[in-house]
């Protein structure tokens, strides 16, 4: 019988499927919640310091539907990080654990351009009881004045730097959330890596416009008549989180012995999509953009479609088919070369075939070829007419 047990640099998940950084972990109420319904983890909304610095507008979100204007495919967001003042998260992460000690609680903290800040957010979370820490270095609209989020995060040498900033004081397992705002994914990975990351969560949002009010003629999402690039989600961004994935993975691979993690995010809806970011090298997966489509409870059946994907292929644990489909991406040179070699060998073949059937026909001249299990059939083969 497989499990969906998992143990990730040594926090123990009973389920690969984390709660993404966002709306669904916006407060000690919901993270309950999630817990209840049976999630494997949790990472809180995005945490700093000084949470009077962080205003929300409203609208903030933008979907892209199909034709029937009832499925959804994108999403777009302009929400900031969290507006709960650090004190009383930090309250809120006690009481939490307090509950629920054995479940999975990853704080997500982002912060200036500063040691000290990023040194004193890591030691007051951790104090609190967290599990893990998510360094989010990703947020592609929000307080890039700041020198935070996406505007970090696209800056590798700042990113490494800081990054060892909170390797230095934390004890607890890091992750460095990528931002797929770049030309090369493997850039900001390898820094945060090379500074000591335990893992990497990828993707965040990608920036984005979800489209223009044919009416009013103005950008969404529309705040008072206007609006700014924000960050979209949901399951059109699958492919492109995946691609990104698989880039994190052969890189870990290449270039750091397979000793680092990865949770993949990105469009992930059902246990099947689940299942193709492990095959990609992921050791957990998160989703947010889902939960706020389809509630808490989408848990369940997710579950249940990657232990059926599991079964159908004889897998007992997450271990034996993670990374799995690695070794088949290659070069377009390469495929051509595969190709063309395939059909040579199939020309060849249908060349044998052809030419053994034209010396049956021809029947047999030399007496070696006489075989005693088709004699008959050989002899007849020998009458005229």
């Amino acid at each position: 019988m497989p499990t969906l047990e998992t143990t990730v640099d040594g926090i123990k998940f009973p389920n690969p499927f984390v709660i993404g950084s966002g709306p669904p972990g916006t407060n000690k109420k919901v993270i309950c919640k999630a817990f209840d319904e049976g999630w494997g983890g949790m990472i809180a909304k995005t945490v700093s310091l000084d949470a009077s610095k962080v205003i929300n507008v409203a609208p903030r979100y933008g979907k892209l539907t199909g034709v029937n204007k009832k499925e959804v495919f994108g999403w777009e967001n302009i929400e900031l990080i969290s507006t709960t003042p650090f004190d009383q998260w930090l309250d809120e992460f006690k009481a939490i654990k307090d509950q629920y000690p054995d479940h999975v609680l990853i704080a997500s903290i982002m912060e200036e351009y500063n040691k000290d800040a990023w040194c004193e957010i890591v030691e007051r979370c951790e104090a609190a009881g967290v599990d893990g820490l998510e360094l989010n270095f990703s947020c592609p609209h929000g307080l890039p004045e700041r020198k935070m989020g996406a505007a970090m995060g696209e800056d590798p040498e700042i990113l490494e730097e800081v990054t060892g900033w909170v390797m230095a004081a934390a004890k607890t397992p890091v992750w460095a959330k990528m931002t797929p705002n770049v030309t090369h994914i493997e850039d900001p990975t390898r820094a945060a890596l090379r500074a000591g990351a335990h893992g990497i969560s990828a993707i965040n949002t990608i920036r984005s416009v979800i489209g223009v009010d044919l009416k009013t003629l103005r950008p969404m999402p529309t705040v008072e008549g206007y609006t700014t690039p924000g960050g979209y989600s949901s399951v059109a961004v699958r492919p492109i989180a995946l691609r990104m994935v698989m880039e994190i993975a052969t890189l870990i691979r290449e270039e750091f012995e397979g000793s680092r993690t990865i949770s993949g995010i990105g469009g992930v809806e059902t246990g099947e999509d689940a299942a193709q970011f492990i095959l990609l090298g992921a050791d957990t997966v998160q989703v947010c953009t889902g939960v706020m489509k389809m509630g808490y409870k989408m848990v369940k059946p997710m579950i249940e479609g990657l232990l059926a994907f599991m079964e159908t292929h004889g897998f007992e644990t997450i271990d034996d088919f993670k990374g799995h489909a690695l070794p088949y991406f290659t070069t377009h040179a390469d495929l051509v070369a595969r190709q063309a070699k395939a059909q040579a060998e199939k020309r060849a073949a249908v060349a044998a075939k052809a030419a053994a059937k034209q010396a049956e026909r021809e029947g047999i001249t030399v007496d070696d070829k006489w075989d005693g299990d088709d004699f008959v059939q050989q002899s007849d083969d020998l009458v005229s007419g």
